[in-house]
């Protein structure tokens, strides 16, 4: 105007201008839903075309009517696909649907480390980025795509499990990708599994919705056995990539040095895949130096004051860590029990000792560890997703967060340190989540031109898990654990309830807790158990009792353990935390 503020503001008050709001500009381009995609191939072509009809039938004028019953064009779909049969490709064909039809869409992925390369992707179809939904957006960020998803602006949105709760418009397909991850279970604050969720918003709304996983959980499969999900397949690696051959080394028949966690047969492997100018993982699940730090003198172990958990050494960082309730301290000079000095010795490996082996076995290697506390956020993914790809990474070295949608071409040896750390600890799920686990990090080798190799180090060759990877054996695997929750009564084929009993005071929980216990509901079909401590009886400072509820398909889970509750005098300082199908028995 070429005036001050002031002489405006002055105007204005004069009544000479009148202030008309305009409203912001939308801060999302529009996804171009006819913009051509990668060529399928046939097997993708035919999924990706019973994904789009499913979008265009929930999308025709008859909405659902829950007074009814209809549901409208709710259908439940899993995409199943070995790793590397372009599921993304296939899934994406549903969105660009949705889009077509003027609806929204959302996908929602287990990391928001995974969503780098997702990003990339999705721009080269769409010619234009999604809105993003995750803890790593900045609150203005959050308000921005909030009103931009109400008002239909963010056309589709990619986030973690909490962007199933944005106030979409007119939302016309989900998508849940790596349906099978643990990370969608909220376990703190509302406690709700968001694939399941995402399955009843999808169910309410009359949409479709479309699980991916090429290690489907075996609720999913039980679900699409008995034809409640349709089940779409992708057999074959797309571009004529082989799936990577899986071979496992017997650690009681290696020589190796105690302080030694590569074997002679995976570090001469290492060697060669580097020397032949190809990259190379080493997946361990643990994060840090070492996951127990005790003295040699006494047995003292280093603990967390404020959980029932061991502090992990972070050599690199200089410090011990909770990886449970985030305490930090300094590792000290002497046993803080005993008071002795240089007695304190790391026991067991994480990534970064193996790292550290690294260094001494193949000293010209460049290596980068990749873990929840290295890859902190999208930006710092995507650049470690750059520098891979650029050549500029031999040898990775890292824990789970390796194992889930990562594409490096040039990558063809994955050697797992540890393949039996999954199977102790009790779950009824711990075979079922370790295959999955070590299927996916395998799947990471040799998905372009070169043939890649996985290679599981073990002292139980035999387990059912070594054996159905090995031999590439998954649906007998499958069928096999399904046939022994069956059995046992345990979900999909029963139900299961956490009750968790927490507070600061030891003697009030106690007491809570065994209130509950002396109530425990007498109804046909329905099973409680304890209560006891649980395995992390103290954490953040909450003293903690589990009690467990087992229950047939038919009892009236819900109605129970309202009334069971209602009829127990619990004080303010104690919270008791219902969990329906726990994921965890932590």
């Amino acid at each position: 105007a070429g005036c001050s503020t002031a002489v405006i503001k002055t105007m204005a008050e004069a009544g000479l201008i009148e202030a008309v709001d305009i409203p912001p500009p939308n801060p999302f381009q529009s996804p171009d839903p006819d913009r051509p995609g990668p060529v399928l191939t046939a097997d993708q072509a035919a999924a990706a075309e019973a994904l789009r009809a499913d979008v265009a039938a929930a999308a025709a004028p008859a909405r659902p009517d829950p007074e009814a019953g209809s549901t409208g064009g709710f259908k439940a779909t899993l995409l199943d696909g070995v790793t590397g049969s372009g599921k993304t490709e296939v899934y994406l064909e549903a969105v660009a649907a949705a889009l077509a039809a003027g609806r929204q869409a959302l996908v929602l992925l287990p990391e928001i480390a995974l969503s780098a390369q997702w990003l990339d992707r999705f721009a080269a179809r769409f010619g234009a980025r999604p809105a993003e939904w995750h803890s790593d957006l900045t609150q203005a960020r959050r308000r921005e795509t909030w009103r931009a998803v109400a008002t239909g602006e963010a056309r589709v949105v990619v986030g973690a499990r909490s962007a199933l709760l944005l106030p979409f418009a007119d939302l016309g397909a989900i998508v849940v990708d790596e349906e099978h991850e643990p990370a969608f279970k909220q376990e703190d604050g509302v406690v709700y599994h968001a694939r399941d969720m995402a399955v009843v918003r999808a169910h309410l709304g009359g949409i479709p919705i479309c699980l991916v996983s090429a290690t489907p959980s075996i609720e999913t499969v039980v679900n699409a056995d008995r034809g409640r999900y349709a089940r779409l397949h992708l057999p074959d690696r797309h571009g004529g990539a082989a799936v990577p051959a899986i071979s496992a080394i017997d650690l009681r028949a290696e020589s190796m040095p105690a302080d030694r966690f590569l074997s002679p047969s995976l570090a001469h492997a290492v060697a060669d895949t580097l020397a032949a100018g190809e990259q190379a993982m080493l997946f361990l699940n643990r994060r840090g130096y070492a996951p127990l730090t005790l003295c040699r003198a006494c047995g003292h172990r280093l603990e967390c004051p404020n959980c029932t958990a061991w502090l992990v050494e972070h050599r690199l960082a200089g410090r011990l860590t909770c990886h449970h309730c985030g305490f930090q301290a300094r590792r000290p000079k002497a046993c803080p029990s005993c008071g002795a000095e240089d007695t304190l010795a790391a026991c067991g490996p994480g990534v970064e000792r193996i790292a550290e082996e690294v260094d001494a076995l193949l000293p010209g290697a460049r290596w980068t560890i990749v873990a929840s506390d290295t890859l902190t956020g999208p930006k710092r993914a995507a650049s470690f997703v750059d520098s891979v790809n650029r050549g500029e990474v031999d040898l990775l070295i890292g824990t789970q967060i390796l194992a889930k949608g990562h594409h490096f071409p040039n990558l063809t040896l994955v050697g797992v340190v540890d393949a039996d750390l999954g199977f102790g600890g009790g779950d009824f799920r711990a075979f079922e989540r370790t295959y999955q686990l070590l299927h996916q990090v395998g799947g990471r080798a040799g998905r372009a031109e070169r043939p890649g190799r996985v290679l599981l180090q073990t002292c139980a060759p035999d387990n059912p898990v070594i054996h159905a990877l090995v031999e590439g054996g998954r649906d007998a695997f499958l069928a096999g654990q399904i046939a022994e929750r069956e059995r046992a009564g345990l979900p999909p084929f029963g139900r299961l309830a956490a009750l968790i009993v927490s507070g600061p005071d030891r003697q009030k929980v106690d007491a809570v807790a065994a209130a509950l216990g002396r109530a425990a509901p007498q109804v046909e079909g329905i099973a409680v158990f304890g209560p006891a401590e649980a395995p992390l009886s103290l954490l953040r400072g909450r003293f903690r009792r589990r009690l467990l509820v087992k229950a047939t398909r038919a009892a009236p889970l819900h109605r129970t353990i309202a009334g069971w509750l209602d009829g127990v005098q619990i004080p303010g300082a104690v919270r008791v935390t219902v969990d329906i199908d726990p994921q965890s028995f932590l």
